[in-house]
């Protein structure tokens, strides 16, 4: 028998890399019969994608081969961010339609279908040219993917311009969340100018023209809004697969990890509240004032993940500081110098693993959700950008899994403005709650964290869901 071939697509940054790449290495191991080719879109201004492509080509697999794409790198000057990734991604269109006819001329193997990231419908109709099925990764939760499909509904089912939801007091009935969802919550990319709104809503419109579309969730922890997308069937058969999760992280940082890991050795059980905020992650002078004051009320040991803010005017991720006193209350750092650490870059799936974290005040992005159920460590979710207000309103209203330092919150992931700053007070009194939560919090944390770990084995959910897929892969195969 002919052995199947995937082809994955991934773009956007490492926290959607790294997904695409577990996921792959998940589907070798389920089937030997099955090779997987990742096609790495690299996005100039993520520069931990380069440090992680190289571990991967160190670490070979032999069911799994990378090869990062070579087009002319996107302008970084400020512009509408969707509008550059979506050019970004249409260049790219040649490349993999020639990686696409190397595996169909192929005797020992057969193309079985192309898993593209959420971002890359366009390369559906590359697929399409050679006959083979699409099939989306949606590196988020079932939740917020639903919102998408609502809002596209909206839109060209029943005419209605979704974009007056913009800072609206609406709520909103979603068929994939338990209570109505304040309008507010919706992401701030949807209304970008130049029509990001329709920009994003197209996509989901090319979703429902798919194969089948993988989730990076489990249906023990979103079961509502599985169930929500799976009675629908305008959409695909929904593959629920997670958590998927590189927990090991990357070797390019072991001198960090090491020193890191070696202070949270010092520290009681769960005493620490670590605080961290994702890739694109950071604050302006005046709220990192704010949180250093709340820490330092607080009583709290802390680890903080503290990350410069970009330039305004590129489009850069966060980098570190040479001087943490520049920004720091005067003498801060000193008087917290037996409690509290600040670094820079965190091994988070390290740290979180660690007993001495007790909680973790997050940006709410869904891999630190799915890393914080899977370490059980509670969450106060303090979100940012993208989809993260709607993942902190799932996590406190409709689960009941988090405690509020603030669900709508929002920094402008382009411009960096941010619409308010908390006060110390806020800051302080949410990291109180979340190392003291209710009993009913903790429990649930806590019983969530073994389904998360029996989802993916045999037997469970994500197993059975992963080898769904793969049969329908397999079928492929004349």
């Amino acid at each position: 028998m002919k052995k199947a071939e995937l082809v994955f697509v991934t773009v956007l940054g490492i926290g959607h890399l790294v997904s695409c790449v577990e996921l792959a290495k998940l589907l070798v191991e389920c089937d030997e019969r099955l090779s997987i080719t990742v096609l790495i879109m690299k996005l100039p201004f993520d520069p931990k994608v380069s440090s992680y492509t190289n571990s991967l080509v160190e670490t070979p697999n032999l069911h799994i081969r990378y090869l990062e794409l070579m087009k002319e790198e996107p302008s970084s000057q400020l512009s509408s961010f969707l509008s550059i990734l979506f050019r970004f991604i249409d260049n790219h269109k040649s490349c993999v339609r020639e990686v696409l006819a190397e595996i169909s001329n192929c005797v020992s193997s057969h193309l079985g279908g192309i898993v593209i990231d959420m971002f890359c419908t366009s390369l559906i109709d590359v697929a399409n040219e050679f006959g083979v099925p699409s099939y989306i990764f949606c590196p988020g939760g079932a939740a917020t993917l639903g919102v998408l499909f609502q809002l596209q509904s909206l839109r060209d089912d029943l005419n209605e311009d979704v974009s007056h939801y913009e800072n609206s007091d609406d709520e909103l009935a979603l068929p994939t969340y338990i209570n109505p969802v304040p309008a507010k919550l919706l992401s701030s990319a949807l209304f970008e100018k130049d029509g990001s709104v329709d920009m994003f809503l197209d996509q989901a419109k090319r979703y429902r023209k798919t194969k089948g579309i993988i989730i990076n969730t489990f249906l023990e922890l979103e079961s509502h809004a599985i169930h929500a997308l799976s009675n629908d069937k305008t959409i695909p058969p929904v593959y629920a697969v997670g958590p998927v999760l590189n927990l090991k992280g990357s070797n390019s940082q072991n001198q960090e990890t090491e020193m890191i890991m070696k202070w949270l050795d010092l520290q009681p059980e769960c005493s620490v509240v670590f605080l961290c905020f994702g890739s694109a992650g950071s604050f302006d002078g005046d709220q990192v004032k704010e949180i250093a004051y709340a820490l330092e009320r607080s009583g709290y040991r802390f680890l903080w993940s503290l990350r410069r803010p970009s330039p305004k005017e590129k489009f850069e991720f966060p980098s570190e500081y040479e001087n943490l006193d520049e920004v720091m209350p005067e003498g801060f750092l000193q008087r917290t110098a037996a409690v509290g650490k600040v670094i820079g870059w965190a091994p988070q799936a390290a740290v979180l693993s660690h007993p001495a974290v007790g909680g973790f005040v997050s940006h709410c992005g869904w891999n630190s959700i799915l890393e914080s159920i899977w370490c059980g460590v509670p969450v106060a979710t303090w979100p940012l950008y993208s989809e993260q207000q709607q993942n902190a309103f799932l996590m406190v209203k409709d689960l009941a899994m988090a405690v509020e330092i603030k669900i709508d919150f929002k920094r402008d992931f382009v411009l960096g403005v941010s619409s308010e700053i908390l006060s110390a007070d806020v800051i302080e009194r949410g990291i109180k709650h979340l190392m003291d939560p209710e009993k009913e919090i903790k429990e649930k944390v806590k019983e969530m964290k073994e389904k998360s770990r029996l989802a993916p084995n045999e037997g469970g959910s994500s197993y059975a869901s992963l080898k769904c897929f793969l049969e329908d892969v397999l079928d492929n195969i004349p």
